[in-house]
């Protein structure tokens, strides 16, 4: 069975058999794996809407070399067995995840219990290996926002668990929650789902039915826990009532609700859309701040800034000196003094000696702003 899919959600991996256009519905002269982003924005160039995937085609061992999370050549990660251990955790997450979205689409039974032992990877290596997870789920794909989206709210949502020291087995929960909590979307219609403009009053009613959507594929999912549902069904409720689907305000919104709006928002901000640029954290939080208090619970985002960090590992930052980097550690002590690993510079626009800072160490240099890749217009990949 073919799957139509938005040229903008299509991935590395996906077995591709018919494109569509405007214009006509065309079988490929040569299906196929795509195998590298190029594909995909030649696709984009020539006008090509959508693309009908063959779920059924597997890939051999040697393909998904293809589909893994790239590390950069001067990446300071690159052949440390933890980063390592992190990233081949989130391509495997990834795969698994991708999997569970083509089951729901196609109304196919979904087994949880593969999800499950992911969330529970997932725990064990934020525990582990915290800052090498979220460095390298930081590392974003833009074709396949709904699958990053899904991946980050269960990475942020076990971090946060684990801050607020919730038990083992709730963490497990959080991360089975955050990886199906947008799953209604996959029900939505393409146009709506991915439109690149604002969206009209009935799209916008169409769109915020991806919560109704969920409760049918949750309920068909057995062995759910109660915790998981909560995050699908609740990250879009407000503290005041306004939210949705339900309009829960106050102490009807329990803990993993308000957890669930806080993280949701937060992975939405710092994600470039078609429609949007990215933020940085430090950008998304002064956002969020003025979401308090009658949207989000100001407590329980203060604590998360602090879990997080207001400059996290894998940012962006500017030093006082014009200097650029990426944050690639971070100071418990003091959130405003990480380790910056700088390689560009703002003033001249160019490239520069990598070199390691330990702000905590330096009072002459401080952090002025956070940035992102897209503001600068370069790329840090082969950094990261």
């Amino acid at each position: 069975m073919l799957q139509k899919i938005a040229i903008d959600n299509v991935e590395i991996g996906m077995y591709v058999e018919q494109i569509e256009s405007q214009r006509a519905r065309t079988k490929m002269k040569k299906p196929g794996f795509i195998r590298r982003q190029e594909t995909i924005d030649n696709l984009r160039s020539k006008g090509v809407l959508f693309v009908y995937v063959d779920g059924d085609q597997i890939t051999s061992d040697e393909d998904l070399r293809y589909t893994e999370t790239k590390v950069g050549k001067y990446s300071s990660i690159s052949g440390n067995d933890e980063y390592c251990a992190a990233k081949q955790l989130v391509d495997t997450s990834k795969k698994q995840l991708s999997k569970l979205l083509r089951d729901v689409y196609e109304n196919k039974p979904v087994d949880i219990e593969p999800v499950k032992e992911i969330s529970a990877n997932i725990v064990e290596s934020i525990f582990e290996k915290r800052e090498a997870v979220l460095w390298i789920s930081g590392i974003r794909e833009k074709s396949a926002y709904l699958l990053e989206h899904s991946m980050n709210v269960a990475f942020h949502l076990v971090n946060f668990g684990r801050f607020l020291e919730l038990d083992r087995n709730t963490l497990e929960e959080l991360a089975v929650g955050g990886l199906v909590h947008d799953i209604g979307k996959i029900l939505v219609r393409d146009e709506v789902l991915n439109k690149p403009g604002k969206l009209t009053d009935d799209e916008f009613i169409h769109m915020k039915e991806h919560q109704t959507l969920s409760q049918p594929v949750l309920e068909n999912m057995v062995d759910l826990p109660s915790t998981s549902k909560d995050v699908s069904l609740m990250h879009h409720e407000k503290i005041d009532g306004n939210g949705y689907p339900k309009g829960l305000k106050g102490d009807e919104l329990p803990l993993i609700g308000r957890m669930s709006c806080i993280v949701d928002i937060y992975d939405a901000l710092t994600a470039e859309r078609c429609y949007k640029p990215a933020l940085s954290p430090s950008e998304a939080f002064k956002i969020m701040i003025g979401l308090t208090p009658f949207h989000l619970d100001a407590d329980l985002l203060k604590k998360f800034i602090r879990c997080i960090g207001f400059y996290p590992v894998g940012s962006v930052v500017e030093l006082s000196n014009g200097r650029v980097g990426l944050v690639c550690k971070e100071n418990p002590d003091d959130l405003m003094t990480p380790t910056v690993k700088l390689f560009y510079s703002a003033r001249t626009d160019s490239f520069r000696e990598v070199e390691y800072i330990n702000l905590s160490k330096r009072p002459d240099l401080k952090i002025v702003r956070g940035l992102t890749e897209a503001k600068l217009k370069t790329s840090f990949s082969e950094f990261r």
